[in-house]
């Protein structure tokens, strides 16, 4: 017997101390980010914010979101963070979701989701053309660095420790990868 497939009416149905994502007729229910996971994701959001969103130390141009709810097709899929290019994007306010697909994602690995972000989301993401994916895992303390091509993603870097990176697309500044981990 075949399983009913997840509608945005299921999602919608889920506690508010989740976080709902269909994937492939799927409905996932994640915990809410805590710890190490919650200041990587808002510290991220704020270092690339400035530069990239508002042009304050870099160079614009750029739409940067927490947490964008993405209506893909058929799949409803809720990254970490997210950025379109700006003329891609013009008035992020006027959404409640986005059919627009990103030109960069970042996914936040934790024990809960990681599975799920690296075998049912990338391919996704694949197929609707994100450019730019970033796996971030603040526990382990590292950020992998991947771009769309022919046959998939390749990983560009694999960036471990403390070290500050510049990272493609946001490669136009250095990346404090410390203040991440919550190192001063």
């Amino acid at each position: 017997m075949e399983s009913k497939r997840a509608t945005y009416a299921d999602l919608e149905a889920l506690p508010d101390t989740v976080i709902g994502e269909i994937v492939g007729g799927v409905l996932y229910a994640s915990p809410r980010p805590a710890g190490a996971h919650s200041v990587a994701g808002a510290r991220l959001v704020g270092a690339l914010s400035g530069p990239f969103d508002w042009g304050i130390g870099g160079p614009g141009g750029r739409v940067v979101l927490y947490e964008p709810e993405l209506h893909l097709g058929e799949d409803v899929l809720v990254p970490d963070l997210a950025a379109w290019r700006s003329e891609r994007m013009p008035r992020p306010t006027s959404h409640v979701a986005y059919s627009v697909a990103p030109d960069w994602v970042c996914e936040l690995l934790s024990p809960s989701t990681k599975s799920l972000d690296r075998k049912e989301k990338l391919p996704i993401y694949a197929r609707e053309g994100v450019r730019n994916v970033w796996l971030v895992d603040a526990k382990a303390r590292t950020v992998e660095v991947f771009r769309l091509e022919d046959s998939g993603y390749r990983l560009l870097a694999m960036h471990e420790g403390s070290a500050p990176i510049r990272a493609e697309p946001f490669d136009a500044i250095e990346l404090r990868v410390a203040y991440l981990w919550d190192e001063r």
